[in-house]
């Protein structure tokens, strides 16, 4: 039986709801369903262009390990990265002080992609493969339209939210 997320930008009032590959990505949907709800600080990507993330305390435990990767998502990925703190503190690339981004542990970035043409590449780290854990199936166009918003006015103040679906 196939087991679904929402995916919510909180303060725009806009969800899209997304189907978990658990045939694809076993470990890193177990890590995701079994720590949701998450919420965190909402952003648009600098580097790979499509995209919209929220930074969270590290939850899995273990770490799932590279399943169903990709550097190229398309359109309705909703993808899972661990990172060490290390590899994403980097004051340049603009998180506020308290942000996850900086925490000892690292953080996980959950992320959903609503176009095309997507790279997953860093100028200071390179190759970002990512682990593609879910698929958008409803409300891919007015989420991109959401994250089109974000980009052209900014993120302040907007969550966020990936929570089990009814």
């Amino acid at each position: 039986m196939a087991r679904y997320i929402t995916i919510t930008l909180d303060k725009r009032g806009v969800s899209c709801r997304a189907r978990l590959l658990d045939a694809e990505a076993p470990r890193t949907c177990q890590a995701v369903w079994d720590a949701l709800p998450q919420s965190g600080s909402a952003y648009h990507a600098k580097y790979a262009r499509n995209e919209v993330y929220t930074l969270v305390p590290p939850f899995a435990n273990p770490k799932p390990g590279r399943e169903n990767p990709t550097i190229t998502p398309i359109p309705g990925d909703v993808v899972y990265f661990g990172f060490e703190a290390w590899e994403i503190g980097n004051p340049a690339y603009g998180y506020d002080d308290g942000s996850e981004a900086h925490g000892d542990q690292g953080a996980t970035d959950l992320a959903i992609f609503y176009g095309r043409n997507n790279l997953l590449i860093n100028g200071d780290a390179g190759w970002v493969p990512g682990n593609v854990f879910a698929t958008i199936e409803e409300g891919l166009a007015e989420m991109a339209a959401a994250a089109q918003d974000l980009w052209l006015r900014g993120v302040e103040g907007e969550t966020l939210t990936y929570a089990r679906a009814e």
